[in-house]
């Protein structure tokens, strides 16, 4: 039986003519995901304005606090890549909506961890509430994205992006929301109320969400991981999580120290990376769909904009540059959408790969890209912190964010070489297949028939 037509973004035909109306199942399932996008987010970013001055109070030095915020990525990132290949074994809509239950109960345990005498019990069980954190987050991402990918095969893309607006608005409001809800109830009522929303929004998904079948496939991580394109895609994806991972424990000390600005600004600083990301990700996913041959342009010029963004953003010394306010709020936006630019396409990119090596298409497939994915973000969002703090202390701000910035110059190097290579090869293969000797002979035996 021969392949399904694909288009050239890599869909089947079939698959790619359908209605542009969106089905009901759609729309819940669009909805099911914004709900985790968003509360995911905002439980995760609320640690962010008071946690370390309470765990250091409660006798937490700065390098354990770092990494009680790092075991969350390192959890999450081998989570990932067992959920991604057992999905059809557990099932997509049980992961997703049990995900949702962990990390809601987990959440509320946190709001708890103030009653537990100082010293090592209380920096014990922050690890390991925050690694069950990870589980719950990490089965439903990797659960939210396969789905996603089940229900909108034509144009993840654009469906992705639109979501990441809820993402973003999740990283937005959790830092102002959370350090209100602090300074007038104290620790537990932050994590409560979050915790208390999450586990709502549990039996509204398990009506909503549609149940997604499949068979399970003899495919594997390895044979996925072994392609040279994805393991390209890979160090994208790990670069810029990365490159975005940096910025959390560094960025508000140097505005503080920089700007002298209130701790109660810091945060409006932070607004331009997140709403210029959130903002720009719908169109370049929907320019990611209707015009696949743009992948790879956007990959590549994202990239290489994020490296320079962040040599700018100290500026880096040896531009001998005295940084200002507004200078780095406009080169925060820049990142935002550069950050985009590179992190939409890549999804379709490893699907795009994977139909063209003859993987079977399916939930199966989808969980191993799903997973994949979340485990890479997951790594650069440990190794970003951990060596941008180390950085940060021995040579400062300036220099730490242009050789962090350094991950995205490498991926976007390596991605450009490789989309020429294989261009390259791919024209040398076509000439040999159409010789020019076989069009001039066709020309020559039709003008002597006429």
């Amino acid at each position: 039986m021969p392949p399904p037509l694909r288009r050239e973004d890599g869909v089947p035909e079939a698959l790619g003519e359908e209605s542009r109306k969106l089905t009901k199942e759609q729309l819940f399932t669009m909805a099911a995901t914004a709900s985790i996008n968003f509360s995911s987010m905002i439980c995760y970013s609320i640690l962010g304005p008071f946690f370390p001055s309470e765990a250091e109070k409660k006798g937490a030095s700065n390098t354990i606090v770092g990494l009680i915020f790092g075991c969350f990525a390192l959890v999450n990132f081998s989570t990932s890549l067992i959920l991604g290949n057992y999905i059809t074994h557990i099932g997509a809509k049980f992961m997703f909506v049990a995900g949702m239950f962990v990390s809601g109960c987990v959440t509320i345990l946190f709001g708890m961890l103030d009653k537990v005498p100082s010293g090592p019990m209380f920096i014990g069980l922050c690890f390991l509430v925050r690694a069950m954190d990870a589980v719950g987050f990490a089965a439903a991402m990797t659960a939210s994205f396969s789905i996603l990918a089940k229900a909108f095969p034509s144009n993840i893309a654009t469906v992705l992006g639109s979501l990441e607006i809820f993402t973003g608005l999740g990283l937005v409001l959790g830092p102002p929301l959370g350090g209100f809800l602090y300074q007038s109830f104290g620790f537990e009522v932050p994590f409560i109320t979050l915790g208390c929303v999450v586990l709502v929004l549990v039996p509204v998904n398990m009506c909503i969400l549609p149940k997604y079948d499949s068979i399970p496939s003899k495919d594997s991580f390895w044979k996925l991981i072994l392609l040279p394109k994805v393991l390209i895609l890979c160090f994208t994806i790990f670069s810029l999580s990365a490159c975005l991972g940096f910025l959390d424990p560094t960025m508000s000390l140097f505005i503080l120290k920089k700007f002298k600005l209130p701790a109660g600004y810091v945060g409006l600083v932070f607004l331009g990376l997140a709403l210029s990301y959130s903002l720009s990700s719908p169109l370049l996913g929907l320019l990611s769909d209707k015009l696949p041959y743009l992948r790879k342009w956007l990959l590549v010029s994202g990239s290489l904009m994020t490296a320079l963004c962040f040599f700018m953003l100290g500026p880096a010394p040896v531009l001998h540059i005295e940084s200002q306010l507004w200078m780095f709020v406009l080169v925060l936006v820049l990142v935002g959408f550069s950050l985009g630019m590179s992190a939409i396409p890549v999804f379709p990119e490893i699907l795009h790969c994977a139909y063209e090596n003859g993987f079977e298409e399916g939930l199966s497939l989808l969980g191993l890209v799903s997973g994949l994915f979340s485990a890479m973000w997951s790594l650069g969002a440990f190794t970003g912190p951990t060596l941008g703090g180390f950085l940060n202390e021995k040579l400062g701000f300036e220099w730490a964010s242009a050789i962090q910035g350094g991950w995205a110059l490498l991926s976007g190097l390596a991605t450009g070489i490789f989309y020429i290579t294989e261009a390259t090869r791919r024209s040398s293969s076509s000439s040999l297949q159409n010789p020019p000797g076989n069009n001039e002979e066709r020309t020559h035996l039709m003008g002597s028939e006429t």
